[in-house]
């Protein structure tokens, strides 16, 4: 059976997400709603939506999503039962009706092939629910390094509302701490297939809101976001760079140096960066990245 996790804060957007699910062609799901301590209650929600599908609400009196999104995924979690399959669902996004029926219909192949990760199709909507983007297709089975590299190159997108993972492998391997989870969810793709595949439903949408109070949307945390693509980088250069090509390496080094370069006065990089290049031998990037670094300081200094 499908988990539908929803770790609930902002009010604005969540009844059309309820009315949503409400609408599944399939009801073979349970919504878990983890309310993380919101200042704007969905009670009166829960109450018009009660015999519209099966959910289990619960209201946690400290509110962890300032500190860790993560931990609160974590403990939203662990609010499920026995099922084996786990969505977390953002409380402004909306599943297109034969989301769930979708996900049956493809399931005997999908555990045959041995999937954790699923995925559907995507279309980013704004606040008014008008689509501003494409409709985001992909391969049917897609490696997932290959994903990454085709999302380093704009060729996609990617957000934790539009993914399935098998629950027990979420439960084993877990979601990594990163700040405001920027770059959480697309770790956890690559972890939870064990950088293997993934399986896209193409049939069906789920609809991401772009909105200017979601963290996607929001443009006053930036400098947070960039130690959370250092840490993201770092971590794959560090951990997991035997799952990476020596060009696909490359592409990771590349990024870590500009994301490095952005933020250049943050002592924290360059303690990191120091030790992963020097234990990887990179003595001469190192120093290039140096030089580089320095002269960017002297001609922002003249000018």
């Amino acid at each position: 059976m499908l988990a539908i996790v929803i770790p609930y804060y902002k009010r604005t957007f969540f009844e059309v997400t309820l009315q949503s699910l409400a609408k599944q062609s399939n009801q073979h799901f349970k919504v878990y709603i983890g309310d993380d301590a919101s200042p704007e209650t969905p009670l009166d929600l829960m109450a018009k939506y009660q015999d519209k599908f099966d959910f289990h609400y619960q209201r946690f009196e400290e509110n962890l999503g300032w500190q860790s999104l993560v931990k609160q995924w974590e403990r939203c979690i662990d609010m499920t039962s026995d099922e084996d399959w786990i969505m977390i669902l953002g409380d402004d996004d909306v599943l297109e009706n034969y989301c769930v029926a979708a996900f049956y219909e493809n399931l005997n192949e999908i555990e045959e092939l041995k999937i954790n990760v699923v995925r559907f199709a995507t279309k980013v909507i704004n606040s008014e629910g008008v689509a501003i983007s494409k409709v985001h297709l992909h391969p049917k089975l897609e490696n997932s390094i290959d994903f990454l590299m085709r999302k380093f190159k704009g060729g996609t997108r990617s957000t934790l509302s539009e993914y399935v993972f098998k629950k027990q492998i979420v439960e084993t391997i877990k979601f990594k701490e990163l700040p405001l989870a920027w770059y959480s969810d697309l770790l956890a793709v690559l972890e939870f297939s064990e950088f293997g595949f993934i399986y896209t439903i193409n049939e069906a949408i789920v609809h991401f809101r772009l909105s200017e109070i979601n963290i996607t949307g929001k443009r006053d945390d930036l400098l947070i976001k960039n130690i959370a693509t250092f840490n993201f980088y770092h971590y794959l250069l560090k951990q997991k760079k035997s799952f990476f090509k020596l060009n696909e390496q490359e592409e990771l080094l590349i990024r870590l140096e500009k994301t490095f370069l952005d933020n250049k006065k943050n002592p924290y990089f360059w303690i990191h960066l120091a030790k992963l290049y020097i234990s990887n031998l990179f003595f001469r990037r190192y120093i290039l990245l140096l030089a580089k670094s320095i002269q960017a300081v002297l001609k922002r200094n003249l000018q």
